[in-house]
């Protein structure tokens, strides 16, 4: 049976996350930038923009109990003051170990280790539930049914409604959604990010799951506001990016003015049509927007208002071919973490 939030949304529109599950809002916001891997933030313009992005109807609020070392799930749970609880629908990832300076240190996805973290972010979050809980990476030492079971009795205890999976490849999700249903999966997908077309969606469509499509602009490549002489601050991630660096960053700049010149023709900011792309590639994926201020909250909900006919969608293809673009999504040590990006061997 379907549910939906409680809350009203109309110009914005909402898209069902998986085959029985609730109703949310057409876009997400990603808050993860709001704390962590892009440099410095600016608290008070993050919560006003988390109360614009409620204000225009996003319910979908993806957080990550790592983002920060739980810096962000404080900072949502400040904004979410005042507001009613069932008007917005919090995502929560969790599973990656950080240390005291920030390094990733590996992923722990043990049935103890899920009830804990799930208590920290309640706590930290101030709620007695979280809509959509998922691991943020598989733990190669768990078995995938382990981690799922134990997020099933939390479904049971009424402490989580749904269970997502992230970053996995297509063995992976078929071994969760046989333990209990899967309501989405988060993964990077994006014009310049196409892995999944092959095997991962027509698996997430056969077993109705939805997609949440994190990295829609490709860190920032897909804005249309960047070029080759802006420099990351040095806690930014992308200093450390294949796609950010040398004649790869070259490559992808002329992949984005190709976009502009198509975005130019319909009216529209490259942003808006990169992000307009994801949402035409079908009504089972929810695109991420990883907006930190209330400006590029605004240009993001634009892309709403874009719509590509055929004869755009074949431009687009030809501006960025997906083969054209340079450089891996993540550096090689984190590319060799992603389940998603393994390659089932040839029986």
């Amino acid at each position: 049976m379907t549910t939906a939030l409680n809350t009203p949304i109309s110009s914005i529109g909402t898209r069902q996350l998986g085959k029985n599950g609730p109703q949310v809002s057409t876009l997400g916001l990603g808050l993860m930038g709001m704390s962590d891997m892009y440099g410095p933030a600016d608290r008070a313009e993050s919560i006003a923009t988390i109360h614009e992005a409620l204000e225009k109807g996003i319910t979908l609020l993806d957080t990550g109990d790592f983002y920060g070392m739980g810096h962000n799930e404080m900072l949502l749970q400040e904004a979410l003051k005042g507001h009613p609880r069932e008007n917005a629908f919090i995502a929560v990832k969790f599973g990656a170990m950080r240390s005291p300076d920030g390094q990733f240190v590996g992923v722990d996805s043990r049935p103890q280790a899920v009830k804990n973290f799930l208590s920290y972010s309640l706590k930290r979050l101030g709620t007695d539930h979280i809509d959509l809980y998922q691991p943020s990476r598989l733990d190669p030492n768990v078995p995938i049914e382990d981690t799922i079971g134990a997020i099933a009795e939390l479904v049971q205890a009424g402490y989580v409604r749904h269970i997502g999976l992230s970053e996995v490849g297509a063995d992976t999700i078929r071994r969760a959604h046989a333990v209990h249903p899967i309501a989405q999966l988060q993964i990077e997908y994006a014009l310049f990010s196409r892995g999944i077309e092959a095997e991962i969606l027509p698996t997430t469509r056969e077993l109705g799951i939805a997609i949440t499509a994190y990295g829609v602009l490709s860190r920032g490549l897909l804005s249309g506001h960047w070029n080759k002489d802006r420099a990351a601050t040095a806690s930014d991630f992308r200093n450390h990016s294949p796609r950010f660096q040398g004649e790869n960053l070259d490559q992808n700049l002329k992949l984005v003015e190709a976009l502009r010149s198509v975005a130019e023709q319909k009216g529209v900011t490259v942003a808006q049509a990169a992000i307009a792309w994801v949402l035409s590639r079908g009504t089972d994926i929810i695109p991420l927007i990883g907006a930190r201020t209330r400006t590029r909250l605004q240009e993001a909900l634009g892309s709403l208002d874009v719509q590509f006919s055929e004869a755009d969608l074949e431009q687009i293809e030809k501006a960025v071919p997906a083969e054209a673009v340079a450089g891996e999504r993540y550096a090689p040590a984190m590319m060799h973490l992603l389940d998603s990006e393994k390659k089932n061997p040839v029986v």
